[in-house]
């Protein structure tokens, strides 16, 4: 039950900071998002709400990441841009151009008080960009030209995302998915 209630509270605040941000989130919305029962949010992360914005963001790295490593799989080198897309516009359209990134929310508002939250930021965007370069690599990129590569699909996709919520539109993000997929196959083809 413990262990139960904390995973809903810690998915609860990355769906919260996605929409929110992390100064617009406090322990008051994560429980009552997460329906968790309200002394176990201070039992479960005693270091307060940057312990639990740390485990939201490797939450959310991962669960992106497992998406990423399922998609690139055996593809070519542009199912590595579709997979790191496809659940970005998923969540902008259902969303209504409210939600974004959760590890690019608590990474512009982290704080000098709290750098592990960075640290958390920084190892979720590292480990997507060798997720998407090893697929790329799998799908004949050179392993060079595939890590700076996936890092710039995690930057312009990251940035298409902010455009998309700005203008309410996902024309932003199929514009960059269009030259990174012609990006990746190109960069196949030269190998």
């Amino acid at each position: 039950m413990g262990s139960d209630s904390r995973e809903r509270m810690v998915r609860s605040a990355a769906s919260l900071f996605r929409e929110r941000g992390y100064s617009g989130t406090g322990f008051r919305e994560v429980i009552a998002h997460s329906g968790a029962p309200r002394g176990s949010i201070y039992h479960h992360f005693p270091h307060g709400k940057a312990q639990l914005a740390e485990e939201a963001v490797r939450y959310a790295g991962d669960f992106l990441n497992a998406g990423i490593l399922a998609a690139t799989e055996g593809g070519d080198a542009a199912s590595a841009v579709d997979a790191f897309v496809g659940w970005w516009r998923q969540v902008l359209i259902k969303s209504g151009f409210r939600a974004g990134c959760p590890v690019v929310a608590v990474t512009v508002e982290s704080h000098d008080d709290a750098p592990q939250l960075a640290a958390a930021a920084a190892a979720a965007f590292d480990r997507w960009q060798d997720t998407l370069a090893t697929g790329l690599g799998n799908a004949g990129v050179p392993d060079d030209r595939a890590g700076r590569l996936a890092r710039l699909i995690v930057a312009a996709v990251e940035g298409a995302t902010i455009l998309c919520r700005a203008h309410r539109d996902v024309a932003p993000l199929d514009d960059v998915v269009a030259e990174l997929k012609a990006l990746a196959r190109e960069a196949a083809r030269e190998s």
